[in-house]
């Protein structure tokens, strides 16, 4: 078979305190970064140009922030069917500084049938740094009717403290995702999940609001002093996206960025 053109892009991001917060910006490739005007901190929206993610595609971001920075996508990432032996790669590295808050706030990932994914977010950070974190996943477009018989998707997190692994979270579905998530101890039929993450000192003082705004689908609890998880299984995107905005808002102050919101 034919080996067709692949998508390379990446985006650098350097933010700082200060009247003028963006430091540094690269962007290559099909990788671009958007600043919309924000009254509280520096928005970047990210932005593949290539439509979406396939196999032998490879997609990263590294952002510092010392300051306040939220990083958000235009839109769903859908990652497509791949050809066989071929995988999608996406790698994003997060850096903290003293004094910084950052939130990592991508809208839902979207798989389609035949999609191989390879995906890692990797998040250094001083003690005194917020990081609050929001990944949704979609199994499949429900209102199109499609259901995930033959893909494979793995997904790592790893998250350090003050040079401390502090949160680990792995997922690894290959074959048939769609009969895999009916298992109980799995999914139990849930065609959309996300997991929601807020790293804080401040953060068991938001635990039992949480706990009042999630449906009986989801989970929350203070893993460990000021980490703060939750895990959310929902019908499809819609429903996930329902649980998500108030938890959001309520996690991240009162304000999120208006893609989340169109």
């Amino acid at each position: 078979m034919m080996q067709q053109p692949r998508a390379h892009g990446s985006v650098e991001i350097d933010v700082k305190n200060g009247p003028e917060p963006l430091a540094y910006l690269r962007q290559s490739g099909c990788m671009r970064v958007l600043f919309p005007r924000c009254e509280t901190g520096t928005e970047a929206v990210l932005l593949n140009t290539a439509g979406g993610v396939t196999g032998g595609d490879r997609l990263s971001v590294r952002a510092r922030s010392a300051g306040s920075l939220t990083l958000t996508t235009q839109a769903a990432e859908r990652i497509y069917r791949a050809q066989i032996g071929e995988v999608g790669e996406i790698r994003n590295h997060l850096h903290l500084d003293q004094g910084a808050r950052l939130n990592w706030l991508p809208q839902e990932t979207i798989l389609f049938e035949g999609c191989n994914l390879n995906r890692a977010l990797q998040v250094d950070m001083v003690a005194d740094a917020r990081f609050l974190m929001v990944e949704p996943l979609v199994f499949g477009r429900a209102l199109m009717g499609e259901t995930l018989h033959d893909a494979r998707i793995t997904d790592n997190i790893r998250i350090r403290r003050g040079g401390d692994l502090v949160f680990a979270d792995a997922l690894r579905l290959h074959g048939d995702i769609q009969d895999q998530l009916q298992n109980p101890a799995i999914a139990d039929g849930a065609g959309a999940m996300a997991s929601l993450l807020l790293i804080d000192p401040a953060a068991e003082t938001r635990l039992d609001d949480l706990r009042q705004l999630l449906p009986k689908t989801a989970g929350a609890s203070l893993i460990r002093q000021g980490v703060l998880f939750a895990r959310v299984l929902a019908a499809d995107s819609f429903e996930l996206r329902k649980t998500l905005v108030p938890a959001l808002y309520l996690l991240h102050g009162g304000h999120l960025p208006r893609t989340w919101s169109l």
